[in-house]
């Protein structure tokens, strides 16, 4: 079973699944803090972060995944300090807009280096599109941080099949490839899939790096009739025309079937699914060594395309 992947073209071989490390390093008195003020659920601490590392680790994963605005800049310094002396791939993000001028750019870099305790970022992505820079300014400030040794890889993040197609052609031209596009892709956002940006990932050769991958918990089986979404899932089930957690019962009840069949648990199979396109990436989020381990579980079995059309077809409406 294949469990590595290039990150595009770059050269750069990572598993076939990272960590999503969005809450990691959280002060304790911003516990319940992340850049939209929503609830993502209890305290933890570094013990638990770096057994959620440590399980990934043993299970073949070798790319973490932060970004400058996560935690207010405490994410990436946690991640440094957990990663360093270990074999671990790290891709951050910076913010989206505040570049007109290229000492912005290398300001905002030199910080990420600074709170990750590194000398180069593996892959280094824009965090959003935004109008206060343009595309080909900002890919080339890029190129110009990959020739001096201090990126790797230059990806991209929410940027649609049209942007996509701009920083890659400006990045060609300096030689340089776009390794990846990390956008919301789940069984219950499959809009990449009807919008261009996974059909632009295929024809590029660029990989599509999916966040939320289990839809802020809706595929992982927790909610239902008796159990109601709170915070953030809730204001991301107000994203789906009105669809509630009734619509979740028969796409549970599928994946909790095909999962029995490999003794696989929903949130593994809807993992698995995402892994069985050699175009995705999906960096789920892990806290601790418990749902580090429930997530590498979908690294240990395989799909059919017969399970993976049955699953396609009941989440086709979700395709918005």
């Amino acid at each position: 079973m294949e469990l590595k992947l290039f990150l595009g073209k770059s050269g750069l071989q990572v598993s076939r699944m990272g960590i999503g490390a969005m809450v990691w390093g959280q002060p304790k008195g911003m516990a319940r803090w992340t850049p939209a003020q929503l609830s993502y659920g209890p305290s933890h601490g570094r013990q638990e972060e770096e057994q959620a590392l440590e399980v990934s680790r043993a299970a073949g994963v070798n790319l973490i995944d932060t970004a400058a605005m996560y935690s207010r800049g405490a994410s990436e310094q946690r991640v440094g300090e957990l990663v360093r002396g270990k074999d671990f791939m790290v891709a951050t993000k910076f913010p989206p807009g505040i570049f007109s001028r290229t000492g912005d750019f290398q300001q905002a870099l030199e910080a990420s280096l600074a709170r990750l305790g590194r000398n180069s970022i593996d892959l280094y992505q824009h965090h959003f599109p935004s109008n206060r820079v343009s595309i080909p300014q900002l890919m080339e400030f890029m190129a110009d941080a990959v020739e001096a040794g201090k990126v790797r890889a230059v990806g991209v993040s929410n940027y649609s099949a049209e942007q996509m197609r701009t920083a890659y052609a400006i990045l060609s031209k300096r030689g340089i490839p776009l390794a990846s596009n990390q956008v919301q892709y789940s069984l219950l956002h499959r809009r990449p899939e009807v919008d261009g940006v996974l059909e632009a990932c295929r024809e590029l050769g660029v990989t599509l790096i999916a966040y939320q991958p289990l839809a802020s918990g809706a595929l992982t089986g927790k909610y239902g009739a008796g159990t109601r979404p709170t915070g953030f899932f809730r204001r991301f089930m107000r994203d789906f025309q009105g669809k509630g957690t009734e619509a979740l019962a028969p796409v549970v009840a599928l994946l909790r079937k095909v999962g029995d069949r490999y003794g696989k648990s929903p949130a593994q199979v809807a993992l698995r699914w995402l892994i069985e396109n050699e175009s995705v990436l999906p960096i789920p989020g892990a806290k601790n060594g418990k749902q580090a381990a429930e997530n590498a579980g979908a690294l240990t079995f395989s799909l059919t395309p017969a399970e993976i059309g049955e699953l396609n077809e009941a989440t086709i409406t979700w395709r918005v």
